[in-house]
């Protein structure tokens, strides 16, 4: 029976990382699913999505475990069955994708408070990608952050940009963006 697991990786960051998870994975016909691995002040973290045998899933623990030897930690989450792929069959949609954008001077809560007005409002984060850099004009240390979303059914899409305009206005920071995706 095939069932699923979610990997989180974290290590300190070098050349090879995902070589070797992908060979462990691979070694025990898991197949590689989703994944989303990036580099964060010089600390490697991934998270990552397998499907493969239940029969393999303790074989395959072990050695994802065996990696800490490497100084790559790994935990994992399974299920016994392995859950929708990304394309959803038609009447499953849990929602409308949306996006937007919200950049501004750096400080701190910009995070915390728009994602309470998502929370509020009930909706899903599918990415949130962040950044601060050094503002061209000023110097001064900048925010941005870029969020993919899934509204629930009943919000309108003017609702929620609406509030988060409101609450760009009391943060200081512009909401560059806020529309369906794919519109």
């Amino acid at each position: 029976m095939q069932m699923e697991m979610v990997l989180t990786v974290m290590a300190s960051d070098r050349p090879g990382i995902v070589e070797l998870l992908s060979d462990v994975v691979a070694s025990y016909d898991g197949n590689w699913v989703d994944s989303a691995m990036s580099r964060l002040g010089g600390e490697f973290a991934g998270i990552l999505r397998i499907e493969l045998d239940e029969s393999k899933a303790e074989g395959l623990e072990k050695a994802l475990a065996a990696l800490g030897e490497d100084g790559i930690s790994i935990s994992v989450r399974k299920s016994n069955e392995a859950s929708e792929l990304p394309a959803a069959p038609i009447g499953r949609k849990k929602g409308r994708k949306a996006y937007f954008e919200v950049i501004g001077q750096d400080h701190k809560g910009i995070v915390r408070d728009v994602s309470k007005v998502l929370a509020d409002n009930k909706v899903n984060v599918d990415e949130l990608r962040t950044h601060i850099f050094e503002g061209s004009m000023t110097g001064e240390h900048m925010f941005s952050a870029e969020a993919d979303i899934v509204l629930p059914d009943g919000l309108e899409m003017e609702e929620l940009c609406e509030q988060l305009e409101d609450l760009a206005s009391d943060l200081m920071v512009d909401v560059k963006m806020c529309s369906i995706k794919g519109k």
